[in-house]
């Protein structure tokens, strides 16, 4: 006898009947309708398959629980103001507008909390699925709070969970490029700012630069890694105490794509020249690099088409949700030199 029959078909359906066959409390059930992070995964699996064999639907919200589709896809930046990040909002939105899905952008602040909160905002709305980018390192606490939601997530620029689908642009790959010119050029005190070095574009920024050393058998000074912040009041900070240092550094790489226009005006503060004094590297497109006297190198990829991957990769996980293996997915990248970068001055 299924749920349905012990119920009666001509009973109206309340939570009580729910928690009876779940074999859980109401506040259980509860919980699980609201997207509760603390519940269980297997306890919510349980609820949600009494509540499909019930047909229970309190109300709308929860109706969008049973057929599991709202066709609302959320997307949750760190800023939503960062010009680079234009080409893939745009790309995403494209993808799944063709598909009749809705995109809503919500900004994290880079904040642990607001992550949590915004995760947990979209899936009590029944968001059919995220794409996010977290400034929070996927560990311990916060990664069984992302797999407790239940929720197709599509990581964006961050590292490869191996429960996760992401997509991702190959930063060791540019780095070792940039880095590699600079040392070809003469520069041996080449200073990397980037962020904090338990997340994905950090870590392999750190990695590229290590290797291109290591490739032309030289010794990296690790103490012009700085990897601490994406923020461009940190690249401000940063650049300028490096550059008033006895032995400042010959060249500086901006290791964010929002941290330019800090380096720019450490470089600007303490008098120096582009590249006379010190050469400059970007990391991401954007018309500040190239519209800037004179204009900045830049390690490059394609933000269009990481945002287009990651929308098809939520919209097939999105169809197929039993599928348990997940996908990760390289975009490469490319060092784009430019007049911003030169030989190191040679002292008379």
């Amino acid at each position: 006898m299924t749920n349905r029959q012990m119920v009666g078909r001509g009973s109206k359906l309340t939570i009580r009947d729910v928690a009876t066959a779940a074999g859980v409390s109401t506040g259980t059930v509860s919980r699980v309708l609201n997207a509760n992070a603390t519940v269980r995964p297997d306890v919510r699996r349980k609820v949600q398959r009494a509540i499909d064999e019930l047909g229970y639907a309190p109300n709308a919200v929860a109706r969008s629980m049973r057929i599991r589709s709202t066709h609302t896809i959320g997307c949750i930046l760190r800023e939503i103001n960062i010009p680079q990040l234009a080409g893939f909002v745009k790309a995403a939105h494209d993808v799944l507008d063709d598909e009749g899905f809705s995109l809503v952008i919500s900004n994290s602040e880079g904040r642990e909390e607001r992550e949590r909160e915004l995760l947990s905002r979209l899936s009590s709305r029944q968001a059919d699925g995220v794409m996010m980018g977290p400034y929070t390192p996927i560990e311990g606490e916060f990664e069984a709070f992302l797999r407790g939601l239940d929720i197709p997530i599509v990581l964006i620029d961050r590292a490869q969970q191996p429960w996760a689908d992401a997509v991702m642009a190959d930063h060791a790959g540019g780095m070792r490029a940039a880095v590699g010119h600079l040392l070809d050029l003469g520069h041996r005190r080449v200073a990397l700012i980037t962020g904090e070095r338990g997340l994905y574009p950090a870590s392999e920024r750190i990695r590229g630069y290590q290797e291109a050393y290591a490739a032309r058998g030289l010794q990296p000074d690790l103490s012009l890694i700085q990897a601490g912040s994406f923020l461009p009041g940190a690249g401000f900070r940063i650049t300028s105490a490096l550059l008033g240092q006895r032995n400042p550094p010959t060249a500086v790489i901006s290791g964010g794509i929002d941290m330019l226009s800090g380096v720019l005006r450490a470089v600007r503060g303490r008098g120096l020249r582009i590249p006379e004094d010190v050469s400059v590297i970007a990391s991401g497109h954007s018309e500040l690099a190239e519209l800037v006297t004179p204009p900045i190198a830049v390690i490059g990829w394609d933000q269009g088409e990481i945002g287009r991957i990651a929308a098809g990769m939520l919209l097939d996980r999105i169809r197929n949700r039993d599928v348990q293996e997940a996908h990760q997915v390289l975009v490469p990248s490319e060092f784009i030199p430019r007049a911003s970068v030169g030989p190191p001055r040679r002292e008379p």
